[in-house]
């Protein structure tokens, strides 16, 4: 058994009844608001991750004074 287009409406006028038009225009901005609030949380944890991958990448060349990922050196410039 699926639920069909009239079960769905007769649940969302119950629930319009019990808790109004108002409170549930106030639920809905709020839920607006905790997404975007976790969409953005996500995107600067990606950016912080990808700015520490970078500055571990270029420790780690610092230390080795070896080339990662294909990265050229003033020293390779010159004989290429």
């Amino acid at each position: 058994m699926s639920i069909g287009p009239l079960q769905l409406v007769l649940v969302l006028i119950i629930i319009l009844l019990l808790f109004g038009a108002k409170r549930l225009r106030n639920v809905g901005s709020d839920l607006g608001e905790a997404i975007k609030g976790f969409r953005k949380s996500v995107k600067e944890g990606e950016e912080k991750a990808e700015s520490e991958s970078k500055e571990k990448l270029q420790q780690r060349k610092d230390e080795s004074g070896e080339v990662i990922e294909g990265e050229v050196t003033h020293k390779e410039q010159g004989k290429s």
